[in-house]
């Protein structure tokens, strides 16, 4: 298990769309514990592949030490409520720099396990905002997409405000 270094906005591996897993073996395991280890580092509740700059459909999101890691491979959101809720959302690849972001409120999605297992779910409430934050992100849309024009402009600024200090 290692940290691993993180892709900063904004890099183009944020806005790329990534490939399906297809080997369910050692190496996609390691990776999961290394994308485990970096997000709590950063620290975040969630993280993707394209954040250590590995295009792979693979998330991690934690909301709390006490309900652990959820690793998610290949995730595909099948479904979405007509009713929306607002949560602040941010980055570990633009830390400081959050803003509130309106998403539908429950959602249906598919994914598989480590072991490639297929399974179907259903998600509410904040987790329900984190994998499809992520799961944005593993198609190669990044959180500020989903800010109006003037918004976005406003995070950019914040962001290339902050690494200039």
């Amino acid at each position: 298990m290692t940290v691993r270094a993180i892709v900063r906005f904004p890099d183009p591996a944020l806005r790329t769309p990534c490939e399906p897993v297809a080997a369910f073996d050692a190496s996609l395991r390691s990776l999961a514990d290394d994308l485990l280890d970096t997000m709590r580092a950063a620290p975040g509740v969630g993280i993707t592949g394209p954040h250590i700059g590995i295009l792979q459909r693979v998330t991690v999101i934690e909301l709390s030490r006490d309900d652990g890691a959820r690793i998610y491979v290949n995730p595909v959101i099948l479904s979405a409520s007509a009713d929306m809720h607002r949560y602040t959302e941010g980055s570990v690849s633009m830390p400081g720099v959050t803003e509130d972001i309106e998403r539908p409120a429950r959602i249906r999605f598919r994914y598989q396990t480590l072991e490639g297992e297929m399974r179907e779910d259903d998600a509410t409430g904040f987790l329900a905002t984190c994998i499809q934050h992520e799961v944005d992100q593993l198609d190669g849309i990044f959180w500020l997409q989903r800010l109006s024009r003037l918004k976005r402009e406003r995070a950019i600024r914040r962001w290339e405000k902050m690494q200039r200090a």
